[in-house]
C-alpha cells in the first residue's frame, strides 16, 4: 500500500509539473571514495578503518526556474564487504530556491548545506553514513554578507522497539562590510529522545552550541586562504526529571591556511568535557588539539583527490589519523525538456 500511494504521490507531481511551460528534467551523478584510518589511544572502541564509496544519482524535475521536485538513491558499499550495499538512502524532495531563500523538504543531501558544522556537534562519520536529512531546511542569504540557516533531521520514528528521535538546529554567520575581514558565526543543534512506545524511558536532551568570532584574510595576502576563529562552546545535557540541566562551557579556536595544493588547519579546545552524543567524542576531554595537514593529489574540473594526516592530542594522549578521499560530481545536466 505504502508503494502505490508513494507512486501515485509521484506520478501526481510529474503530470502537475508538466502542465508548467519549460519544464526540464534533469540528472546529477555524484560520490565519495574513502580510506580512512584511525589510530586513537584513548578511544580503543573507535580506533578502526573506514574504507568504501558512496555514490548518488537523482533525476530533478525543475517545474520552472524556482520550483523542483528531486528523486533518486544514495548507496555506501563498505570494501569487502558482504552484501554488496550495506545501505541505500532514498532521495526524494521538494526544493524552493530564488535569490535569497533556500526551502527544502523530504529526504536530500546534508553536502552543502550543513558540512561546515563544527565536528564538535557533528562527527565527520556521518559524511559516510548518514549523507541525508530527513526532514526539512529553511536558509536566508542576503548579497553573501549573511546567511541564516534552520533545519529538521527526523533521525527515528517511535514504534514499539524503536525511539522517537529528531535534531533540529540552527546556523549562520555575518560578515559585516565596514569591518573589513571580521565576522561573527554561530551554530546551534539539539536532539530530542522520547524512547520507544512501550518502555517509560524518560526523555532526553542532548546537543551543543558555538558561537564564534572570525577573520578572514582569504587572498589578502600570499595565501590562498587564511583564516582564525575563536569563541565559546557549550553542551546541553539533561535527562528529565532524572537530572537537571548540565550546561558544560569551554573556549574554542582554530585557524586555516591553505597555498596552492597544501593546507594546514588546526583546533583547540579547552574547558568542561562535554558529551554531543552527534559530535567528535574528543570533545568529552577537558583539552583537545587537532592538527590537519592537507596535501590535494589532484583537482580537476569536479574531481578532487585529497590526503589528510591528523593529530590528535589530550590529556596523556597523542593519537593520529590517516584518510584519502576523492569526491567527484558530474552537476546538475538537462536531458529533457517539455513545453506545454
Amino acid at each position: 500500500m505504502n508503494k502505490k500511494l508513494y507512486l501515485l504521490i509521484l506520478l501526481s507531481f510529474f503530470t502537475s509539473a508538466v502542465a508548467f511551460a519549460q519544464t526540464t528534467l534533469d540528472v546529477d551523478f555524484n560520490g565519495l571514495g574513502f580510506l580512512d584510518n584511525r589510530e586513537y589511544k584513548d578511544f580503543v572502541a573507535r580506533s578502526r578503518t573506514y574504507s568504501g564509496t558512496r555514490t548518488a544519482l537523482d533525476f530533478g524535475l525543475n517545474v520552472d526556474s524556482l520550483n523542483s521536485f528531486v528523486f533518486g538513491s544514495n548507496a555506501i558499499h563498505e570494501f569487502g564487504a558482504v552484501p554488496y550495499f550495506l545501505k541505500v538512502d532514498p532521495i526524494a524532495y521538494y526544493q524552493f530556491h530564488n535569490k535569497n531563500w533556500q526551502f527544502d523538504i523530504g529526504e536530500f543531501p546534508r553536502e552543502g548545506l550543513l558540512e561546515d558544522y563544527p565536528r564538535a556537534l557533528l562527527n565527520d562519520t556521518l559524511r559516510y553514513f548518514r549523507p541525508n536529512v530527513e526532514g526539512m531546511l529553511v536558509r536566508f542569504t542576503n548579497n553573501k554578507n549573511f546567511k541564516e540557516t534552520f533545519w529538521l533531521d527526523w533521525v527515528s520514528r517511535q514504534t514499539a522497539t524503536a525511539r522517537e528521535q529528531f535534531l533540529f538546529g540552527m546556523s549562520g554567520k555575518y560578515s559585516p562590510d565596514q569591518y573589513g575581514p571580521f565576522y561573527i558565526s554561530h551554530y546551534f543543534l539539539l536532539l530530542h529522545d522520547a524512547g520507544s512506545a512501550t518502555v517509560n524511558d524518560p526523555i532526553t536532551d542532548n546537543g551543543g552550541a558555538q558561537i564564534r568570532l572570525g577573520l578572514d584574510f582569504s587572498h589578502k595576502t600570499f595565501l590562498d586562504s587564511l583564516s582564525v576563529e575563536a569563541g565559546g562552546m557549550s553542551s546541553i545535557e539533561r535527562t528529565r526529571g532524572v537530572t537537571g540541566l548540565h550546561l558544560p562551557k569551554g573556549f574554542i579556536a582554530s585557524a586555516y591556511a591553505s597555498w596552492h595544493w597544501i593546507a594546514l588547519y588546526d583546533e583547540f579546545y579547552a574547558g568542561q568535557g562535554s558529551t554531543i552524543y552527534y559530535g567528535d567524542a574528543f570533545y568529552e576531554k577537558k583539552f583537545y588539539d587537532r592538527l590537519d595537514f592537507m596535501f590535494t593529489a589532484f583537482s580537476a574540473s569536479r574531481l578532487k583527490g585529497q590526503f589528510i594526516f591528523s593529530v590528535h592530542r589530550t590529556p596523556g594522549f597523542t593519537s593520529n589519523q590517516e584518510a584519502f578521499r576523492v569526491t567527484y560530481d558530474l552537476g546538475r545536466r538537462v536531458i529533457a525538456k517539455f513545453n506545454n
